[in-house]
């Protein structure tokens, strides 16, 4: 795999980079590093590159605001989109075409901008909205399948599609894409509002969000789905599993749902200390909890 990628230096330069350490794209900072790191500029790029080195398999990473990368790092090839991918552009009168590495707060603003509303939620999602796509997310009962329109893929192959959200299944917090699609851009859908309104229904979400979570900390947000009826951080802090420790891991006190590397934490201190949470849940209350975040790569 390295040899294939070093052959490729010569058309994409430091778009290629190996042994890439991981740490410096998870909000955890945690993760070991990339065998061949991959940062494509366009589609052309992907395309180009899926064709050259056609890998039966690879790993998409976003923003890193809900994945933890394992201290082994990720085998083969992983891709991130760089900042070419980061735009915002009116599609229609009130469709929103946004590249895949967009911030979430960035579209909210853009639709405000707009006089857009509908999209006010994603100002408190961290992250890029191709993973937020991916995992269908949400706050404060609105979620993407709500606002999504459409979105445009690259395969494993290099082909190049859109696909209508008609034709993607939606759960809670996932969807029935396939691993190997790499999301480049998405439209979305809002209504017509005065922006005053819209700009008053942001502020309110996002100061609720700031009063009941943590920020300017390593966390990766919440770390369990929560269960039908239920709040994850209601079942942990019900377990008594609020003041739980794993080295340098922790539980947030502001909020017990997540979990942050409160130092020199390793991703397998955050391993264990999750499922010691998860354990000590089921033993007490018999939910058993979904994880929200990704753990991905492999271990030492």
């Amino acid at each position: 795999m390295k040899i294939i990628a070093e052959d490729l230096k010569t058309k994409f330069g430091k778009q290629i980079l190996i042994d890439e350490k991981l740490s410096n794209y998870s909000w955890f900072n945690l993760g070991g590093p990339a065998d061949v790191f991959f940062k494509p500029d366009s589609k052309e790029d992907i395309i180009f590159f899926l064709e050259k080195v056609k890998p039966q398999k690879f790993t998409i990473i976003g923003a890193g605001s809900n994945t933890l990368i394992r201290d082994g790092g990720i085998k083969g090839i992983t891709i991130k989109l760089s900042s070419a991918f980061s735009y915002t552009k009116l599609d229609s009168e009130n469709i929103i075409e946004v590249g895949a590495a967009t911030l979430d707060k960035k579209v909210a603003d853009f639709a405000m901008k707009n006089s857009l509303t509908g999209l006010e939620f994603l100002a408190c999602i961290p992250g890029s909205i191709g993973g937020a796509v991916r995992m269908n997310t949400g706050c404060y009962g609105n979620d993407i399948s709500q606002i999504l329109h459409s979105i445009k893929v690259i395969d494993s192959q290099g082909k190049p599609k859109e696909i209508l959200a008609k034709y993607i299944k939606f759960f809670y917090r996932s969807t029935n894409l396939e691993e190997n699609l790499l999301i480049t851009s998405v439209k979305l859908n809002g209504k017509y509002c005065n922006k005053q309104k819209i700009d008053e229904k942001q502020k309110k979400m996002i100061e609720k969000k700031k009063n009941s979570q943590p920020s300017q900390i390593k966390t990766c947000g919440s770390t369990f789905k929560n269960p039908k009826n239920k709040k994850a951080w209601q079942l942990i802090k019900e377990s008594n599993c609020e003041n739980f420790k794993v080295g340098n891991a922790k539980i947030s006190e502001k909020h017990c749902n997540f979990f942050i590397n409160s130092g020199n934490a390793t991703s397998k201190d955050l391993e264990e200390l999750i499922k010691k949470v998860k354990d000590t849940v089921y033993q007490k209350t018999k939910i058993n909890l979904e994880l929200e975040i990704k753990i991905i790569g492999s271990n030492k």
